[in-house]
């Protein structure tokens, strides 16, 4: 079925609109009438149906996706958290902030705390480097340290450090709508949540993924219904928090949580602040068919 182009011959402009308009109902009125004959069609032989949903492929951007070889890969022997993860030892997160940040940098923090289990808060003071304060929370057996980065009083990073051997990370936030800005959110309780994570495919995605796994512990209480989705698409992931809801027996429904934030990884460093293994530059922004999660 052909779009409706205007009749540029069509001098007077009130007419021209009205003709339009004309053709317009005209082509949706054969559509509506195809569509009916089609779903009579099909209701008698399902096969047709069947046959049409499998040509009728979308033609989208992740279809088209370049493909990774690093996407077939295991993480044996390549996997900096295959050591905490065999321990089995709850996580211990301290959360804190950049230098000198105010207001909406502590907010974000709050959530950070209610978010991920047996985390802790503490306020950033005197003139200590990222490298010491790693260092001295992995004294204290702390397993992860993150930081909030606040810049013209707008959260607009995360630096994720695994203690104690690495690796670092650091995400770009974007999109932060706080709780008290989604209409009909609900409050979240102590229970401890189930983590989804979906679309990390690549070597680098998978090792993305592993650092979030590490900070939850890994045994959800599922009676607190409550889920953290960390959900990529295209390298931009998603956060999003929800409770199941259950309606009725059959119907299951979510409330969201909050916070929405939208996280992209900037750079990936072996170690505590070591070598830089992964960086995002602008250049690779230009294949639209190229992801790296």
């Amino acid at each position: 079925m052909g779009t409706v182009k205007r009749d540029i011959r069509i001098a007077n402009k009130e007419k021209r609109k009205k003709v339009f308009a004309e053709m317009k109902h005209k082509l949706n009125k054969e559509r509506h009438e195809m569509r009916r004959e089609r779903a009579k069609e099909e209701a008698k032989n399902p096969e047709l149906k069947e046959k049409r949903l499998a040509e009728n492929v979308p033609d989208t951007i992740e279809a088209k996706r370049v493909y990774d070889e690093t996407i077939a890969q295991e993480m044996e022997g390549e996997d900096e958290f295959k050591e905490y993860f065999e321990e089995g030892k709850p996580p211990k997160v301290l959360i804190t902030t950049s230098k000198r940040a105010r207001g909406q940098a502590y907010d974000f923090a709050d959530l950070l705390y209610d978010i991920i289990p047996g985390s802790e808060f503490k306020k950033r003071v005197g003139d200590f480097t990222m490298t010491q304060i790693a260092k001295m929370c992995a004294e204290r057996d702390y397993t992860d340290l993150v930081v909030i980065n606040e810049d013209k009083k707008k959260v607009n990073g995360l630096t994720f450090i695994h203690l104690p051997e690495g690796p670092t990370m650091y995400f770009s936030v974007s999109s932060l709508k706080m709780p008290k800005e989604i209409k009909g959110h609900g409050r979240s309780t102590t229970h401890i949540p189930e983590l989804i994570l979906n679309n990390f495919s690549t070597r680098l995605g998978k090792t993305v993924g592993r650092l979030f796994q590490s900070m939850f512990p890994q045994q959800p209480e599922f009676v607190g219904r409550q889920v953290v989705t960390l959900h990529n698409q295209r390298d931009w992931i998603f956060f999003r928090r929800h409770r199941y809801v259950f309606k009725n027996e059959e119907r299951v429904g979510l409330q969201e949580l909050g916070p929405q934030f939208t996280l992209r990884l900037r750079r990936l460093q072996r170690g505590i602040r070591g070598e830089v293994e992964w960086e995002h530059r602008s250049a690779m922004d230009k294949d639209k068919k190229k992801f790296h999660l």
